[in-house]
């Protein structure tokens, strides 16, 4: 099976792409119960530490029990309504029980994942690059399907992305352990900064402490190098979306808006086009 995935280019996208759907609808349940979970973890602490009964409403749930029910009627969805994409378009977009209607979220996100992940297959080929990219592409969507929900980074995905990057630069695999380590360390400490030096000039808190470590992940997998081209891309592209939002009322400037999804975006365009902005960053500069 590696041989033939190896000779043939073609056969390697399509099992990428079909991969990358089933891997996008595991994704959305990521997204959707790793919150609940670390909500009833929490609540389960609160009661063995200071006997409180905190009841979060919510039966026990795992990433893989009990199995997928519709929200709103709690009937179990059949293994062929759950297929990526078909089920969604099968059923028209509402539940076949009770017809509330089905969020776009989960045909989108198992689409997007299988089409960034046949972008990896065009970027890296059949190399040693080629899974870990995979890797942190499906990751950071979970990261940032889960802070648009949630306005929420989980250390759960966070920190062992974090981690993997750094042990990858053993290899190296896309940076040097020493650009992995400090990339790591600026990555953090760069929001971190940004974080103290705003609450103390307004009294608020301008971002949440999962972005500082998601810019640590992203510094310890692609080297300090990148970490410039993440911070200014995911800036402009922030400050471009906020000032569509409130231009269009639909955000003040006292809202909250998720950050995660930028940085991962910023991320994963340094991950495959970084070297080649940097080349024309430079010729044009030169």
């Amino acid at each position: 099976m590696l041989e033939l995935l190896q000779s043939s280019p073609a056969i390697l996208t399509v099992f990428v792409v079909l991969l990358g759907l089933c891997v996008g609808s595991f994704l959305n349940v990521v997204a959707y119960r790793l919150p609940k979970m670390i909500e009833q973890d929490f609540a389960e602490a609160c009661r063995e530490q200071f006997g409180v009964p905190v009841d979060t409403g919510e039966p026990r749930v795992s990433l893989v029990r009990p199995g997928s029910a519709c929200p709103a009627c709690r009937t179990p969805i059949k293994p062929w309504h759950n297929l990526p994409i078909l089920g969604w378009l099968v059923l028209r977009g509402r539940c076949a029980a009770c017809r509330a209607p089905i969020s776009i979220q989960y045909p989108a996100v198992e689409l997007a994942t299988s089409v960034l992940s046949a972008v990896c297959v065009w970027r890296f080929g059949y190399s040693l690059q080629l899974l870990p990219s995979l890797i942190l592409t499906w990751s950071l969507i979970a990261l940032t399907v889960t802070d648009l929900r949630t306005m929420y980074l989980p250390d759960n995905l966070t920190l062992p992305l974090l981690w993997l990057g750094l042990l990858l630069s053993i290899g190296p695999v896309f940076a040097e352990p020493v650009a992995a380590i400090a990339g790591a360390a600026a990555g953090y400490l760069m929001l971190w900064s940004i974080f103290w030096a705003f609450k103390l000039v307004t009294g608020k808190e301008g971002m949440g402490y999962g972005d500082f470590k998601l810019m640590g992940a992203l510094g310890a997998w692609l080297g300090w190098q990148a970490l410039p081209q993440i911070v200014l891309l995911s800036a402009v592209v922030g400050a471009a979306v906020g000032i569509a939002l409130m231009a269009a009322r639909k955000a003040e400037w006292s809202s909250r808006i998720p950050f995660g999804p930028y940085i991962a975006g910023a991320g994963w365009i340094a991950l495959i086009w970084g070297e080649t902005i940097n080349t024309l960053y430079l010729g044009a500069a030169g």
